[in-house]
C-alpha cells in the first residue's frame, strides 16, 4: 500500500525539478511502477539527486533498479547489471556493479530490447522481486543541503 504522506513528498521533490524534466520523471516512475508492482519503492532526496530505488523488500542492497532524476536527465539504473549480457550494448557505465541507461523519452522503456533487458535483470536478481501486490513508497532520506534542482540553462 503507498503512503499519501510519501506520495505527497515525492511529488514535492519531483516539483523542485524543471517542468520537462519533472515530467520524464513522472512518466518513468509511472513505467516502472506499472512493470514492478510489488516493490518497494525507496526514496533519497539526495545533494545531487533524487533517486527511487525498486527493491523486492526494505533493503537498499537488494534494490534491482533505481530511477535517478538529476537537473537535466533521468536514467534508469541497473543496480546489479554489470553482468547483464547487453548485446545491443545499451547499458553505460563501466563500474564492477551498476550500468544505466539514460532516457530521453520516457517511451524508450517499451523498446523490446529494453523491456529484454529488464526481464533478465529480474531473472538474475539476488532476491527475486515479488510479481503482484501492493508495493510500498518509502522515504529513506532527505539532504538537508541540495545542489539546485533548476540549474540556470
Amino acid at each position: 500500500m503507498k503512503d499519501s504522506t510519501a506520495e505527497k513528498q515525492l511529488d514535492k521533490f519531483l516539483g523542485k525539478f524543471w517542468p520537462e524534466v519533472e515530467e520524464l520523471g513522472r512518466a518513468v516512475l509511472e513505467k516502472m511502477r506499472a512493470r514492478l508492482p510489488g516493490a518497494v519503492q525507496m526514496v533519497y532526496d539526495n545533494f545531487n539527486w533524487l533517486v527511487v530505488g525498486f527493491s523486492p523488500n526494505e533493503r537498499p542492497s537488494d534494490a534491482i533498479f533505481s530511477v535517478v532524476i538529476a537537473p537535466q536527465s533521468v536514467f534508469v539504473c541497473f543496480l546489479q547489471g554489470a553482468k547483464l549480457p547487453d548485446p545491443n550494448k545499451l547499458l553505460r557505465g563501466n563500474g564492477k556493479v551498476v550500468r544505466n541507461l539514460r532516457l530521453e523519452e520516457a517511451e524508450y522503456l517499451d523498446d523490446p530490447r529494453v523491456k529484454k533487458l529488464i526481464d533478465v535483470a529480474l531473472k538474475k536478481a539476488k532476491v527475486p522481486m515479488p510479481g503482484k501486490g501492493p508495493g510500498q513508497l518509502v522515504i529513506r532520506a532527505v539532504s538537508a543541503k541540495q545542489r539546485p534542482r533548476r540549474p540556470v540553462k
